[in-house]
């Protein structure tokens, strides 16, 4: 099993979101986060005035998948998040080592 990380603009999510279950993959998490990359925010005017915003908003969407999806899915969140332009975000790849579904106790693949 794999678990997919990718933190996007928040303005692509429902593009995403869509993409991914037009794949078969409708299972996710969602949390708006705050953060900035090598850019380290932006500057922006306001009333003639200059400020800087450190942090930036984005969402992180998180899934966790078998072994054999997770081409699909990553190629699926870049087509739709990508603009180009700085910011875009990145996807994050690695390895779960078990998965147990609380309610019944199942282990492994089963539980996705």
């Amino acid at each position: 099993m794999k678990k997919i990380e990718a933190i996007i603009r928040p303005e692509k999510l429902k593009a995403i979101v869509k993409t991914l279950e037009e794949v078969g993959y409708s299972g996710l998490m969602i949390t708006e986060i705050e953060g900035h990359g090598k850019q380290k925010g932006i500057v922006q005017q306001w009333r003639g005035e200059k400020y800087k915003v450190e942090f930036l908003p984005k969402r992180k969407i998180e899934i966790v998948c078998k072994d054999t999806d997770v081409e699909k899915i990553s190629q699926a969140i870049i087509q739709s998040a990508q603009t180009g332009e700085i910011g875009d975000g990145k996807v994050f790849i690695s390895d779960i080592i078990d998965a147990i579904r609380i309610r019944t106790g199942e282990r492994g693949d089963r539980v996705l």
